[in-house]
């Protein structure tokens, strides 16, 4: 655990005041407790990781439970709004700005995503159901992404279109591209 806080004390330049640090400080800490054993000395652990938990919850607006996996290095840039489901899966090197929510696509409907390496999520994305992020793809400002991003591609939109981070639609994507654009001429 104190390896993990060390360079997440790094990652947000040594900077207390970032309250993404804080945030990765109680998630570290209710990861780290699920390993102290005997359980009668993890009980008030857990109690201390809901209080420090609720306490972040309230100050950040962000919402990050410790059964969520997350890599290295994740950088939440901005406070507020961020909702992140207890199954998704983070990679290393994630950067997610504020009002992101990583989840479910429905109550009770199994499935949250994984997002790859190196991903950057622009503020007021959604990214929901059983999606895979692929590593280097960048998520646009407020898109909604319900189906599956390659790696290396950018995704806009609502619901999300994916292109080439050049700004390019990608190979496959064309066609349903200049389809949707033909359409919205017509309307």
């Amino acid at each position: 655990m104190f390896d993990m806080l060390r360079e997440d004390w790094k990652t947000y330049e040594r900077d207390i005041w970032r309250q993404g640090l804080w945030v990765m400080a109680a998630y570290r800490f209710g990861r780290w407790r699920y390993r102290v054993r005997p359980v009668l000395l993890r009980r008030p652990l857990s109690l201390l990781y809901k209080l420090l938990k609720i306490s972040s919850q309230i100050l950040t607006g962000i919402d990050l439970p410790c059964e969520t996996v997350i890599g290295r290095r994740l950088l939440i840039e901005h406070f507020g709004g961020i909702v992140i489901s207890g199954d998704t899966v983070i990679g290393d090197d994630v950067v997610i700005r504020h009002g992101v929510t990583l989840g479910l696509r429905r109550t009770g409907e199994r499935g949250a995503p994984v997002i790859g390496n190196r991903v950057d999520i622009g503020a007021g994305a959604k990214i929901l159901g059983p999606v895979h992020i692929g590593d280097d793809a960048v998520i646009g400002a407020n898109a909604v992404v319900l189906s599956d991003v390659p790696a290396g591609a950018l995704a806009v939109g609502i619901p999300a279109r994916i292109k080439r981070a050049t700004g390019e639609p990608a190979r496959g994507q064309i066609t349903r591209i200049a389809r949707d654009e033909r359409d919205e001429e017509l309307v």
